[in-house]
């Protein structure tokens, strides 16, 4: 579990494919304080740390994971948004985010708004996945304020702290990015869904 507040951005330094699974080495000034066998969420994902080198860590991902999330498209030299799973004691400043990565979006504009950011994404409605305006929802681990909620899109507003001190600051038009939609939501959509049928 999650709170979806980024702790730092962690650079892929290299990608070895095992079978159809990928692990990924990545470089983090935090990787000495991890621990084998713990949960770590990589742009939302939640991955285990399967081992640790100085400051350089490895987590394996399974190919449904690759296929329904954007690290399948990772390279070496990528950062990624990292978050160390939330303490029972700890506040929480986001929102509950499981790591389970939904579906992606793609980015389709950014605006300056005056040293804020909007950036709009749009993405295939499936299932009980869909936004709420002023819900939440988390991208790439993020976790984030609904603005213009429609069908299949939505948009963000992005502060400049955010901005400096995530991945959003790569994430340009074209961009694939993960959703996780907000569990509260699914949980409501699909109780309406089954209370609709009968």
């Amino acid at each position: 579990m999650f709170s979806g507040i980024v702790e730092k951005m962690a650079t892929v330094v290299a990608i070895t494919e095992k079978g159809q699974n990928k692990t990924f080495t990545m470089r983090c000034d935090i990787a000495g304080e991890l621990k084998i066998d713990q949960s770590i969420s990589h742009n939302g994902v939640c991955l285990t740390v399967e081992s640790i080198n100085d400051d350089t860590y490895t987590v394996t991902a399974i190919y449904e994971t690759l296929i329904k999330s954007n690290l399948g498209l990772l390279k070496p030299g990528d950062r990624v948004n990292i978050e160390r799973s939330m303490r029972p004691d700890a506040l929480l400043d986001g929102h509950i985010v499981q790591g389970h990565v939904d579906q992606t979006a793609e980015c389709v504009a950014v605006e300056n708004a005056d040293g804020s950011f909007y950036y709009t994404f749009h993405y295939t409605p499936t299932g009980d996945n869909t936004t709420v305006e002023k819900g939440s929802v988390a991208v790439n681990g993020v976790s984030l304020t609904v603005v213009n909620s429609r069908e299949g899109s939505f948009q963000v507003a992005i502060i400049p702290y955010t901005y400096e001190h995530t991945n959003f600051k790569d994430i340009k038009p074209g961009s694939i990015v993960n959703i996780e939609f907000d569990i509260i939501g699914k949980y409501i959509a699909r109780l309406m869904k089954n209370y609709m049928t009968r």
